[in-house]
Order: structure tokens, then C-alpha cells, then sequence
């Protein structure tokens, strides 16, 4: 998430284009199969694009300088494949001590970053839930090498079945606690000592420090569809005391933003449809919709300041330069 500045910018004319093709294999790999794996989640860090996909590959691209009258392209600069094999859930990087957290078949692996090779001594984490790594300090800047000022840890908190671990890791991952949180959770998100939480069916306000939790809005107020799959929840971190969370209302879904106290503010977001997935770069608020449209929302008038369409077939041999990732489908992340 950028610094919000003291008055929100112009939207730019934002376009949609391929970003990298043939993200695991080229066009002349022979193997068919390898055709059907799929990127599950990416995030970016500066030029550089981490995609964690459906076999259990963990792929770093970094930006490559083509020319002086050609964009740049994005190139595989390395792989790892993570020991279970399985789909990578989700990969949170934190760069102020170089480090991504991933999550893959119930455990968090942690891998230094830019290299992805694993962290000696740390054992994953296993029976993992969902995860949240303090936003605060996510976006927490890295120290110059010739700084005389110590590594500050990173916080994070594990859900689990039963209950919420805290660790906080630098060199080490250290334990430090047990909350109790019956049922635990299937997504999460940390501001400080207030952790957003959604279960089946609700979103939740938990405070780590005074141990309480507060219901906040349901994840869907229409009865469930036979046959209908449940909605997904989404939580964003929208500004340094306040998320975003969508509501499906049986006509359409509502984003909603929240303090850490609980309360409302600002006013809401509309869409047509429940988003396949959303992202944020103040102040807007971007949106895939299930018909591949595109939706930009700006978050202080709350209107809709673009639409873009579906995104074109991409070839197979293009590739283009990036600044924000949004969509990931077979293989193939697009820009907008």
C-alpha cells in the first residue's frame, strides 16, 4: 500500500495487457501437461513479479531492459519447488528483512528474497489455516546497509482450528502465545494488535492484546442459492487503521470500510457482481469481476472512476512491462 498523499491523484487511463506469457514453460515445451498448471497467487516487489503456482513452484521474474526504443520484458530469473508439491495459497513478502512468507498445503515455508532460497533453520510452520503478517510492517521500508539502527522483527499471527499463535520472526522464529479462537478462520488480516478475520460465514474484529473479539458484518446477507457456491470473503488494508470488506447483499456486493475499533467510515463501494479479487494502490480500489471486466473504484468519493473490458487473448510469445499485477489465469498475468 502507497502513502496516502494529502489529496488523491488523477486516475490515470489505466489499459489491460498481457504481462508474461508462458509464465512456466515456452511455447516448445513438450510436455502437455505442464500446460494445465495454473498460477494460484503472485505479488509484486518493485520491478520484480513472485507467482506461486498450482504445482508447488515458487517462479521470481524480474524486469529485463530490451533496448532503448523497446519496453522492457519480463524474464524467469529463478524456481523453487516447494517440498509438498501442492498449490501455493499465498505468499506474503515482507522486504525490511528480506523475507516471504508462503503458504502451501496447510504450512507457512519462509524463503529470503530476492534469492527464494529457504531459511536455514526454520522449520515450516504446519496445521496452518490462514495467516497475517502485520500490514505496518509489510510496508515497513528496509534499513541502508550502513545503518548503525537494529532489524526490527516482523509480527505475524498463525490461525489454526483451535486457535491464533503469534511469532514474530528476524533471524529466528520466535513463538511467543496462544489465543483461543474456536473454529479459527479461513482468511486474515493484521493491523497492529487488531486482527480481521473471516469464518464461514461472518467477519470478525479480534484484539490480540486485550484477547476479545467483534462481530462486524456477515460475508453474505442473502440466503445461500442450492447449489451456489459461498461467496468468497475479502479483506484489503486500505490505510494504517482501517480495512476494507466485501459483503455480498443477494443484488450485488458491498465494500465496506472499517476502523479497528469496528466502526464505519468513509462511505461504500458497489459492485454488480462478487469480485474474483481485489486490489488497492491509494486511493483506488481495483476489482475483477467474474465476466473478466474491471472495476476502479476511487476510495474517498467512492465512485467509479473506470471500467475496462475483458482483456484480449495474449499471444504466445508476449510480454510486457508492469506496475501493479491484478489478474492471474492459467498461467498468464495481465496489467491494469
Amino acid at each position: 500500500m502507497a502513502s496516502a498523499p494529502s489529496a488523491p491523484v488523477d486516475i490515470p487511463p489505466f489499459q489491460v495487457q498481457p504481462l508474461i506469457s508462458n509464465v512456466l514453460y515456452g511455447p516448445d515445451a513438450s510436455d502437455a501437461a505442464a500446460f494445465t498448471v495454473e498460477v494460484k497467487c503472485v505479488q509484486a516487489l518493485g520491478s520484480e513479479i513472485y507467482a506461486g503456482c498450482s504445482n508447488g513452484d515458487l517462479l521470481r521474474f524480474a524486469l529485463q531492459a530490451n533496448g532503448p526504443n523497446q519496453p522492457g520484458s519480463y524474464a524467469l530469473v529463478s524456481r523453487k519447488t516447494l517440498p509438498t508439491g501442492k498449490p501455493v495459497d499465498e505468499i506474503v513478502l515482507t522486504p525490511c528483512i528480506s523475507r516471504a512468507f508462503v503458504l502451501s498445503d496447510r504450512q507457512i515455508f519462509f524463503y529470503a528474497i530476492p534469492s527464494l532460497e529457504p531459511v536455514p533453520g526454520i522449520k515450516p510452520i504446519r496445521n496452518v489455516m490462514c495467516f497475517a503478517v502485520d500490514h505496518r510492517h509489510i510496508v515497513r521500508p528496509s534499513l541502508p546497509m550502513d545503518s548503525p539502527a537494529p532489524v526490527l522483527p516482523v509480527d505475524l499471527c498463525v490461525v489454526k482450528r483451535t486457535g491464533i499463535g503469534l511469532y514474530s520472526l528476524r533471524e529466528q522464529l520466535i513463538y511467543h502465545k496462544d489465543i483461543p479462537l474456536p473454529g479459527g478462520a479461513f482468511l486474515a488480516r493484521r493491523i497492529g494488535h487488531c486482527l480481521c478475520i473471516a469464518d464461514r460465514e461472518q467477519y470478525s474484529l479480534i484484539y490480540l492484546d486485550a484477547v476479545t473479539a467483534t462481530p462486524i458484518l456477515p460475508i453474505s446477507q442473502a440466503p445461500p442459492e442450492p447449489g451456489a457456491r459461498p461467496h468468497r470473503p475479502m479483506i484489503v488494508v486500505v490505510a494504517e487503521e482501517e480495512f476494507l470488506i466485501l459483503s455480498w447483499t443477494g443484488a450485488g456486493t458491498m465494500g465496506v470500510f472499517i476502523n479497528v475499533h469496528g466502526d464505519p467510515v468513509r462511505g461504500t463501494l458497489q459492485w454488480p457482481n462478487h469480485p474474483l479479487s481485489i486490489c488497492f494502490e491509494y486511493p483506488h480500489v481495483t476489482a475483477l469481476l467474474p465476466d473478466q471486466t474491471i472495476q476502479v473504484h476511487d476510495i474517498e468519493s467512492q465512485e467509479i472512476a473506470q471500467v475496462l473490458p475483458p482483456p484480449p487473448p495474449p499471444s504466445l510469445n508476449e510480454t510486457s512491462p508492469s506496475v501493479l499485477m491484478g489478474a492471474e489465469r492459467q498461467g498468464v498475468g495481465y496489467e491494469f
